[in-house]
């Protein structure tokens, strides 16, 4: 079965087409050529994962115009252009209208499959994230880890593969982040979903209290309990144990986990023998083990023992993208529970909440939404910028010129951009952190 072309090659000099063909399939690249750019064109869908080479001036159809019609297409294929002539102005006029990159004739071959690379590697990023995002949607509706960013999406993916695989995993991430959210999602979908999931707070450890409600004490083994208790970790068995902030965990109780893990066993307090467990652990951690063990103040043993599968979290400013959707769901959320359904998030708020950079993640912005509403300010209160913070009013000036944009071009995008003189990108960026619905500004047919 023949592959399909990773290359598209137009060039109208048959034996400029002929070599620079075979150089690129003996450089590894499936190549289609065309002597015109319209046959090449009707060659190209939606669904080419490749790139396109092509020279500048043709008969018929040239490389800008074809340009034009493959970005009418797809706008994320790359397309390469070939110039002569002294066409390097024009050329760089077509980088700035999204041709992927150029080359001057006469060029050298490695330059030509240098550049091939690096777009076939463009677009193969592109494509995947297009799919994560795509499985994203499909997943939202269920799924509490709000978010459309792609480092949301990997994370998703991520938690369904380490579902399947029923190995203990380590989370890792900064305060607020949800870990405890991403452990119970493993445990969801996982073939242990119907045994149940046991939360053990690490940084709840006090006393030998705490020992006897993790590992479970025999009958008449601890003053003033006759009766004998099951603890957390046998309690777990066929489901999942969760050790929350185990960086918390004291060394000593540290030494105890290590041989439970090692040995799928627990010895309960003052018991004669160890009962056999069916453990899945899932551990979540603040702070980085790795540098806590290097100091000591975390076993290496237990640390490599957890960290076999590790699993990272990504805090809020990695994933800015996701912070209007976010701020929007805990609005809600709170109008609902205080009972203020009339209640409008003001636009000065939201621009100031999208420059943000959330050091408390989503626990901080849930708690800014919830003080918006009930309009108590509160800690979260003190991040609001003030009305005179430079960001604030350069993102409120931002906001104002891209809705002034969409309302004289009746929502139609492109045409916005070019009077904002913006890359598409950087509008779709601008207009999401900065909340604007560009759905709203179109005008029905």
């Amino acid at each position: 079965m023949t592959s399909p072309p990773s290359v598209l090659f137009a060039e109208d000099d048959d034996a400029l087409r002929l070599a620079t063909t075979q150089a690129l399939e003996l450089a590894g690249f499936t190549v289609q050529s065309f002597e015109r750019a319209q046959s090449l064109l009707a060659s190209i869908t939606g669904a080419f994962d490749g790139v396109v080479v092509s020279d500048i001036r043709m008969p018929g159809m040239d490389g800008m115009e074809l340009l034009a019609a493959v970005h009418s297409i797809d706008r994320g294929i790359p397309l390469i252009l070939v110039t002569g002539h002294g066409d390097v102005p024009l050329a760089v006029k077509a980088l700035k209208e999204g041709a992927f990159d150029f080359l001057s004739k006469p060029f050298a071959i490695d330059h030509l499959t240098a550049a091939v690379a690096r777009a076939l590697d463009h677009r193969r990023l592109q494509i995947e994230n297009r799919r994560l995002r795509a499985a994203a949607d499909i997943n939202e509706a269920t799924d509490p880890l709000t978010g459309r960013s792609i480092a949301m999406a990997r994370l998703r993916a991520s938690i369904r593969q380490l579902a399947a695989a029923d190995v203990d995993v380590l989370i890792e991430g900064e305060t607020g982040v949800g870990k405890e959210v991403v452990a119970a999602q493993i445990h969801r979908f996982s073939k242990r979903a119907g045994r149940p999931l046991i939360a053990v707070n690490c940084a709840a450890w006090v006393d030998s209290s705490f020992e006897a409600e993790l590992f479970g004490h025999a009958s008449d083994s601890l003053a003033h309990h006759r009766s004998a208790r099951r603890g957390m970790i046998a309690a777990s068995s066929g489901g999942t144990l969760l050790l929350d902030e185990i960086d918390s965990l004291p060394v000593a109780m540290q030494a105890r986990l290590l041989r439970v893990l090692e040995e799928r066993e627990v010895q309960p307090l003052g018991a004669d023998r160890p009962e056999a467990v069916n453990l899945r652990v899932i551990a979540t951690s603040k702070t980085d083990l790795q540098q806590a063990a290097q100091a000591g103040t975390f076993r290496t043993d237990l640390y490599h023992r957890l960290a076999a599968t590790r699993l990272r979290v990504p805090p809020l400013r990695e994933r800015d993208e996701d912070v209007r959707l976010l701020l929007d769901v805990f609005v809600e959320e709170a109008k609902e529970l205080f009972g203020k359904p009339e209640f409008v998030l003001p636009v000065d708020e939201a621009a100031a909440m999208a420059l943000h950079d959330w050091p408390g993640n989503i626990r901080e912005l849930r708690n800014r939404a919830f003080a918006l509403v009930l309009q108590t300010g509160g800690e979260a209160g003190e991040q609001q910028a003030a009305p005179d913070n430079l960001k604030l009013r350069v993102a409120l000036y931002e906001a104002a010129l891209i809705k002034e944009a969409l309302q004289q071009s009746g929502g139609r995008v492109g045409d916005a951009i070019k009077r904002l003189g913006l890359p598409r990108k950087t509008f779709y960026d601008k207009a999401t952190r900065l909340g604007i619905d560009i759905d709203g500004f179109r005008r029905p047919n």
